[in-house]
């Protein structure tokens, strides 16, 4: 069924000038309104799914009027989107920048593929996606956007890293586009297809992340690796030798 927004014109006209009165953020201006909304939706989609949602059920949750909630988004496609988006900004903020410090190519990768473990096999992530793959069926559109602001910034993210590696002479890699997917691959390697269809009821332990990945980047640089890598690792661990 089709939910029907209300008279949001009016209801916006009404809302400028009680603003403007009072001192208050004009309509659909409010963050804290706009995040009251967003919590009510984030419990309704995950106790209902996208598809069983509606906006008199995310209204409700919210505590807000229906047209507080067209006000701020149009209908549940947007409302849901916002709410990814929110959530990609909160759990992906500054997992790249491990990526920014690269003096020892190996750990470098070893730090960001426990971090990207981590966070893809979160009960937060794992929700969302499942949620967004139910969507995308009837909403395709909605399941793109969903990818090109989240996995594909971050598989472009890493393959500008994997290009400055062949720039230092430390990888010899033919096709950059397909060694940036093979490396997640290998870092989730029989994590995330258990954590999305529920195989695993708890997300993989620290130690569990630990042993896959550096397994997968052992794999990786054994494969892609140049004789400069072996040689730049070599002296570092003289180095270390040496300091003890």
């Amino acid at each position: 069924m089709i939910e029907t927004p209300p008279n949001v014109e009016t209801d916006q006209c009404g809302d400028l000038l009680d603003s403007l009165r009072r001192g208050r953020p004009a309509a659909g201006q409010d963050p804290v309104k706009r995040s009251q909304i967003i919590e009510g939706a984030r419990r309704v989609f995950i106790d209902k799914g996208f598809e069983a949602a509606s906006m008199n059920d995310i209204t409700r949750e919210a505590g807000v009027s229906k047209g507080t909630i067209y006000v701020y988004f149009a209908n549940k496609e947007e409302l849901f989107e916002a709410l990814i988006e929110e959530e990609r900004g909160t759990i992906f903020k500054n997992m790249y920048d491990v990526l920014d410090h690269a003096d020892d190519l190996r750990e470098t990768l070893v730090k960001f593929g426990k971090v990207l473990a981590l966070k893809i096999t979160s009960a937060k992530v794992i929700q969302a996606q499942r949620t967004v793959i139910g969507a995308s069926d009837r909403i395709p559109d909605m399941g793109a956007r969903f990818y090109e602001r989240g996995p594909k910034r971050g598989h472009d993210k890493l393959m500008i890293f994997l290009n400055a590696a062949i720039e230092r002479g430390l990888l010899r890699i033919d096709d950059v586009d397909l060694a940036a997917y093979q490396f997640t691959d290998l870092c989730l390697a029989g994590l995330f297809r258990q954590c999305i269809f529920a195989y695993r009821t708890k997300a993989p332990s620290q130690d569990e992340i630990d042993h896959i990945v550096r397994s997968g980047v052992a794999m990786f640089l054994k494969a892609y690796g140049t004789e400069s890598l072996v040689a730049e690792e070599s002296h570092q661990m003289i180095a270390i030798e040496a300091k003890r």
